[in-house]
C-alpha cells in the first residue's frame, strides 16, 4: 500500500514512522509512505499556499490551485486510490473506516490546517472526509498520522500476527478483554484461575464474556453494534440488572401545574393509557419510581382504584408483566412533594429535569445529560407534562431542560407516552 499526504509541514513525519512497526513495514516494501510539501506546487515566489477567505472572516483557506496540482501530479491512475481530507467536518474515524480504506491502493491524504480548503477541492477532488474526534487539532498532521496508523494494521504483512488486528479493541464492537503476565501474584492480586487452567474453550469464552463486560460498563453505546449469542445477552442482562447508574432516575407524570391549549393554568385529568404505558417504559428502562403529580383528591381515589385492581385484585393474576410495572407508580399532590420524597430515600436531592416541546434558550442535550446521570452521584426526577406543558415558573425553577424532541419535519405533536419512550431510550438504553 502506497501512503501519499499533503502538508505543509513534511518534517513533522520525519521521526514519526521511522520506528516501530511501520518502520519495519516500509524497510520490507509492505507500505511505503510518502510526503508531500504543498509549496513545491506553488507558482509564486513566496510559495504561498493559503489566503483570505472570500466574504471577510478571521484565518486563512487553502487555496485551490496548489491543492489540485499536488493532487493530480500524486494520484497513479492505475492503482485503486482515494483521496482523504482530515478536517473536523468529517466522519469520525473508526476501526470500520481503518478497515475500508486498507482495500485501497494508495492512499492520498491532505492535512488540513487554517480554516481548511477551498470548498471547491472538496467537490472535485475528495472521496472521503474524516476527523478523528470532536477536538481541535494544531493541523491535519496529527490526524494523518493516527489515520495511517490504523489503516496500515489491517494491511497483509505489517503486523507479525496476521489476526492480531481482527482480536484488538474495537473488532466486533467490543473492547478487549484484560490481560495478564507473570509473576502468577502481583502485590496480593492473582491472576484468575481460568488462565492457568489450559483449558483452551473454557478461556476464549472467558476472554468474550470479559469484553462484553467491559464495553457495557465503559463504552455502552457499543453492545448496540455487536451481534450476541443468547448466552451473552443473558450475560448482559446480569450485568444490567446490577449496574447502580439505572437506579439514580425517577420520573413523574405531571397533571398541574399545566396549561392548556390557550396557556392558561389548569389541572389535567387522569388517563389510564398514560399510567400504563408510561410505567411499562419506566419499567424497562430501570427507572427506580414513577409518580402521578395529581393535587385532586377525586383523581387520586380513582388511580388507587386502577392500582389496587393491578396490584391487589385480580388483575395482578391475570397480567403479571403490567403488575410488575404498575409497583412503580406513587400518586403525589405536587412535584415539591415527589422532589422531597425521592430526598428522603436517596439522601441527596434529585436534580429536576423538565421536558417541553417547545424549542427554549440553555436548554440540555441528550448526551450531555445521559453522561451527567452515568458520571454523577446525584438521582434525577424527570418532569413530563400532561395538556400543552408544564408551566414556565415549573421550567424556570428546574435544574435542567431537556431539549425538545425533534425528527426530519417540524411536527412536534407527539403523547406524553411515545415523548417518554423516546426520552428514556435516549438517556438509559444501552
Amino acid at each position: 500500500m502506497k501512503f501519499d499526504v499533503i502538508t505543509i509541514f513534511p518534517q513533522f513525519f520525519d521521526s514519526l514512522f521511522s520506528v516501530g512497526i511501520l518502520n519495519r513495514a516500509q524497510e520490507r516494501g509492505i507500505i511505503k509512505i510518502n510526503t508531500h510539501n504543498l509549496r513545491i506546487y506553488t507558482r509564486d515566489k513566496r510559495r504561498s499556499v493559503d489566503d483570505r477567505p472570500y466574504g471577510g472572516g478571521s484565518g486563512m483557506v487553502f487555496k485551490p490551485t496548489p491543492l489540485a496540482r499536488a493532487i493530480e501530479s500524486i494520484k497513479n491512475e492505475d492503482l485503486k486510490s482515494v483521496v482523504i481530507l482530515t478536517t473536523p467536518h468529517g466522519e469520525v474515524f473508526s476501526d470500520r473506516i481503518a478497515k475500508e480504506v486498507s482495500e485501497f491502493e494508495q492512499v492520498i491524504i491532505i492535512c488540513g490546517r487554517y480554516e481548511g480548503v477551498d470548498e471547491r477541492i472538496r467537490e472535485k477532488y475528495v472521496e472521503r472526509e474524516i476527523s478523528i474526534g470532536d477536538y481541535v487539532l494544531s493541523g491535519g498532521e496529527y490526524a494523518a498520522s493516527v489515520i495511517i496508523d490504523a489503516i496500515s494494521r489491517f494491511v497483509p504483512g505489517v503486523l507479525g500476527n496476521e489476526a492480531s488486528p481482527y482480536h484488538d479493541s474495537f473488532n466486533e464492537c467490543l473492547l478487549e478483554h484484560p490481560q495478564y503476565t507473570r509473576p502468577h501474584v502481583f502485590r496480593g492480586k492473582r491472576v484468575p484461575q481460568i488462565l492457568l487452567s489450559g483449558n483452551h474453550k473454557a478461556i476464549k469464552k472467558w476472554r468474550r464474556l470479559e469484553s462484553i463486560t467491559r464495553t457495557l460498563s465503559r463504552k455502552p453505546y457499543l453492545i448496540d453494534r455487536t451481534n450476541l449469542t443468547f448466552e451473552e445477552i443473558n450475560h448482559v442482562e446480569r450485568l444490567i440488572d446490577k449496574d447502580p447508574r439505572r437506579t439514580k432516575v425517577y420520573v413523574a407524570l405531571v397533571h398541574y401545574p399545566v396549561y392548556n391549549k390557550t396557556f392558561k393554568k389548569i389541572t389535567t385529568a387522569f388517563t389510564n393509557l398514560d399510567v400504563h404505558d408510561m410505567s411499562r417504559v419506566c419499567k424497562t428502562y430501570g427507572v427506580k419510581g414513577f409518580y402521578l403529580v395529581q393535587p385532586v383528591y377525586e383523581q387520586q381515589k380513582l388511580v388507587e382504584a386502577v392500582l389496587s385492581h393491578w396490584i391487589k385484585g385480580p388483575g395482578s393474576s391475570f397480567n403479571p408483566t403490567r403488575t410488575d410495572a404498575l409497583r412503580l407508580v406513587s400518586i403525589r399532590s405536587s412535584i415539591d412533594e415527589a422532589v422531597d420524597q425521592i430526598e428522603k430515600q436517596e439522601g441527596l436531592k434529585p436534580k429536576v429535569v423538565v421536558t417541553d416541546a417547545r424549542h427554549r434558550n440553555c436548554t440540555i442535550g441528550y448526551q450531555e445529560l445521559r453522561e451527567k446521570i452515568q458520571k454523577g452521584t446525584e438521582p434525577y426526577l424527570i418532569l413530563f407534562g400532561t395538556g400543552w406543558g408544564i408551566v414556565n415558573e415549573v421550567l424556570e425553577s428546574a435544574d435542567y431542560v431537556l431539549k425538545p424532541i425533534v425528527g426530519y419535519t417540524n411536527y412536534n405533536h407527539l403523547s406524553v407516552r411515545s415523548a417518554a419512550a423516546i426520552v428514556l431510550d435516549r438517556l438509559l438504553s444501552i
